[in-house]
């Protein structure tokens, strides 16, 4: 990347920002030659806003989150002015902008405390050619996460990633960068507090966290940004909690998502590219062996081969059904819904110059358009076999040709049947910055900034742009045909702002390894901190050979405890059309493990789908970091790699088998307070275990699995351990069973709970269908205390919102070997005797 650095210097305070009431500054640049505005205000008690921009710097044209007004919730912030600087307090939140040197120096942090965001001195804003830079001191030491979707570990200290997007097909989950995702969100960590720096832009640029450092300079962080100026939010929080909350409040809080999405999702290449079976047959089959093998599955990920053309030279054609594979789409698809599976339509937002109507929509300006041809822009994309290319177009979502075509494309796709759009391959890896634009679609999808229409390009405006839009085209479409339905819009690449259109994502084409499982769980908690919550990895890898036995059951063992799970591949080799597939009883000798694996996820779908409709009300994600909760924990500082453990929600603490053949494994146990009760090895041996220590745990891989440990004084809400129907389908050509029956596994105390305490849990249902704004969500809360003999119990819910649980009565569900009595004052309490698997089960009517 050329470097063309130039530091505004000489600054003067403008007249607005010599208001020592207002919680801000304003400053302007004094040389006629780089003629820059800084201004920096607080939007928020805990959030600011820093711009800096000029004519041929401006705002971002479409950022990624809006424009946050101004909201200070009737807090009066403390402002102190001087000559030198500007002082802004509110609550314990201390931002101070020095202006007395050559550049605006700005520092937040915490009344009391060093501040943990500092500016370079003499360096803090730059302009960088056609783009800018921002440095600030680099905090040694101290926990870096987020930005979106990066490889393994979790703390990001000490290296660089651009920050732009690309096809990884097969990438090193420790060391391949960029991947899939534009998410420009860095926060920092520490046990005294956390500030995160965000950048609304869409271009391409750089994070350099403290992995360059020079000798005048020192330790430093850089954030880079090929085109535009800077707008950036500066969000403070006690917690990692508090920070991804306030991130929401500006960027959206994750969707709802349906609650059948949760069960296992099947997927491969090679069935929707077969010929001989036609694929549409080959599929049903695969349905068929599901049942057979008593293998619970909701949906099949239906890969592009469905479009692939029938006559040579056989390329991918995106909103195309190859008639051979499936002569009757929509017969295909009811037989499908019969079996039970949903479709999750794979569709990519390009077009090989071979697609039946490639030249209608060049014709119409529904591609970019290179300023050196002043053609439509051609480059070569992903055709056929695996590697394989032609020249064609992406379509330029700011068109109004592109955005149309793809937005009936995917209404055509929904009202044949199909339940969900997959958006894949939508990266953007377009190869020249200089490409332009229409910026002619309606402006409720783009506004055009005044005067930016004439400069269209697409290095400005950002790849990710079309990323972002290419989501809304996908949900509003769905929405179109099933307004009462929650839009299910699985994303490969995103933004920011894509995730107020998809609902979930995954990490994209991995390999099948050991170091790549033990990567995975990493990039799953970035992105939570992200807010891709709904979030998994391809189960067993999608690309590389296929996995051993051991390996293929270890993942699914820790597949299950992800928001998303997923089994789906193109294991290419000799064939490179077809490819391999992973199948859950492609190794008989684990067959039954997998089936019981497998079936436990679907048990587990209350309280997945609980914590999914927590993230959706307070941004919190399903899968944390071992410290999330336990900040006073000294010992969780050191543990920031986010590879071996984390949480499930607050009930369940998991951790991988990430070597063949391991039988015991290190587990620590993070301490909440003194009063902490300890954990619950849900697995065998069935032991309490004290909090704040390491621990051996056993974990053979034919017998107790891998760590999976419950919170003592919490517990887990279960459901049927097979798929059922949620309450809000209107229809059932399954014939699933209904999800009449919950149960509440409690994690009591060994003995007796301290000083009597009563220990609670809440969970949340609804009707798993309704969009947002018909949506009712109801509370469900169980509370107990122990002795000895007795655990006492409480139930108790709130369906004021009007949706209705459709089970009656609630099962409490004792752990392994305990056989206390379970009573309650209030509720009819049935000794039901031991459940199959051996736990005392009380009924509570």
């Amino acid at each position: 990347m050329p470097q063309r650095e130039r530091i505004p210097s000489s600054w003067t305070v403008e007249a607005a920002g010599k208001d020592s009431t207002k919680p801000s500054v304003h400053l302007r640049c004094n040389d006629a030659t780089l003629p820059f505005e800084f201004n920096f205000e607080a939007v928020r008690p805990n959030v600011f806003r820093t711009t800096f921009t000029s004519t041929t710097h401006p705002l971002p044209p479409r950022p990624s989150v809006p424009r946050a007004e101004t909201k200070l919730d009737g807090v009066q912030p403390k402002v102190t002015s001087n000559d030198k600087g500007t002082k802004i307090q509110i609550g314990d939140v201390v931002a101070n902008v020095d202006y007395a040197g050559e550049t605006p120096l700005l520092s937040v942090g915490f009344d009391g405390q060093p501040p943990i965001l500092q500016d370079l001195d003499n360096r803090s804003y730059a302009v960088n050619g056609d783009g800018i830079a921002h440095y600030t001191q680099y905090n040694r030491k101290t926990f870096h996460v987020g930005l979106g979707e990066k490889a393994a570990p979790m703390d990001l200290s000490g290296r660089r990633f651009q920050i732009s997007a690309t096809d990884s097909f097969g990438y090193d989950a420790h060391r391949t960068d960029p991947l899939y995702k534009n998410i420009p969100l860095l926060i920092n960590a520490t046990p005294q507090g956390c500030v995160a720096m965000f950048s609304t832009s869409h271009t391409r640029g750089e994070y350099s966290i403290g992995s360059e450092m020079d000798g005048m300079w020192g330790f430093y962080k850089v954030y880079r940004q090929d085109f535009g100026g800077l707008e950036e939010y500066i969000i403070t929080g006690k917690t990692l909690k508090e920070v991804v909350q306030t991130y929401a409040d500006l960027a959206g809080y994750p969707l709802l998502v349906p609650r059948w999405a949760f069960g296992y999702l099947s997927g491969g290449m090679k069935y929707s590219m077969l010929d001989d079976p036609p694929a549409g047959e080959a599929l049903i089959e695969l349905a068929r062996k599901m049942k057979e093998h008593d293998i619970p599955c909701s949906a099949y990920q239906m890969s592009s081969g469905y479009t692939v053309a029938e006559q040579h030279p056989k390329n991918r054609h995106v909103f195309t059904w190859n008639r051979h594979r499936f002569p009757d789409p929509e017969d295909w698809i009811k037989e499908f819904h019969k079996l039970g599976m949903r479709t999750i339509a794979n569709v990519k937002p390009y077009l090989v110059s071979s697609h039946p109507e490639y030249q209608k929509l060049k014709d119409a300006g529904g591609l970019f358009l290179d300023p050196h041809t002043k053609e439509p822009a051609v480059t070569k994309l992903w055709s056929a076999g695996g590697g394989e290319r032609a020249n064609g177009g992406h379509i330029d979502f700011t068109s109004e040709a592109g955005y149309n075509w793809w937005y009936n494309g995917i209404k055509r796709l929904a009202e044949e049947g199909i339940d969900c759009m997959w958006n894949d391959n939508n990266e953007y890896t377009i190869p020249d910055d200089e490409w332009e634009c229409a910026l002619n679609v309606s402006k409720d999808v783009l506004e055009v900034p005044e005067g930016l229409e004439k400069r269209p390009q697409v290095g400005l405006w950002g790849r990710s742009l079309h990323t972002e839009l290419n989501g809304k085209a996908s949900h509003d479409a769905l929405l179109a045909v099933n307004p009462d339905s929650r839009p299910f819009v699985l994303t490969r690449s995103a933004t920011a702002g894509t995730m107020r259109y998809a609902c979930s994502s995954w990490s994209g084409d991995n390999t099948t390894s050991w170091d790549s499982m033990r990567g995975s769980t990493a990039l799953g908690l970035n992105a939570g901190l992200s807010l891709m919550q709904c979030y998994g990895h391809d189960i067993g890898g999608f690309e590389g050979p296929q996995p051993d036995p051991e390996l293929l059951l270890r993942w699914v063992q820790l597949g299950i405890y992800s928001p998303r799970f997923a089994i789906n591949c193109f294991k290419t080799g000799e064939d490179n059309s077809i490819g391999d597939v992973i199948e859950p009883w492609m190794h008989p000798s684990i067959t039954h493990l997998v089936r019981k694996t497998i079936k436990r996820r679907y048990a587990l779908i209350p309280y997945i789908y609980s914590l999914s409709l927590e993230s959706h009300q307070t941004a919190s994600p399903p899968q944390r970091w071992i410290g999330w909760g336990y900040e006073s924990d000294p010992e969780v500082w050191k543990l920031l790699d986010g590879e071996k453990q984390y949480w499930l929600g607050d009930s369940i603490l998991v951790g991988g088998v990430f070597e063949a053949g391991a039988s015991k494994v290190k587990f620590y146990l993070p301490k909440a307070s003194d009063d902490d009760e300890g954990y619950l090895n849900l697995n065998a041996p069935y032991q309490y275990l004290e909090a704040g220590q390491w621990v051996d745990l056993d974990v053979e891989w034919h017998g107790a699995g891998i760590p999976v440990l419950g919170k003592v004084g919490r517990a887990v809400a279960v459901g049927r351990d097979v798929q059922v129907l949620s309450p809000g389908e209107k229809e059932n050509v399954a014939n699933l069973p209904l999800d009449d029956y919950r149960g509440v596994e409690i994690f009591p105390p060994q003995k007796e709970s301290r000083d009597g305490k009563w220990h609670e849990t809440t969970w949340y249902e609804d009707d798993g269908t309704s969009v947002s704004t018909k949506n009712k969500i109801s509370s469900y809360t169980i509370a107990y205390s122990a002795t000895e003999s007795e655990i006492k119990v409480k139930f108790s819910k709130d369906e004021s919102s009007g949706f209705q649980a459709p089970w009656k009565s609630l099962v409490v569900i004792l752990p392994f070997g305990d056989l206390r009595k379970v009573v309650s004052e209030d509720k009819e309490v049935v000794d039901l005797g031991l459940s199959a698997e051996g736990k005392k089960q009380y009924e509570l009517k």
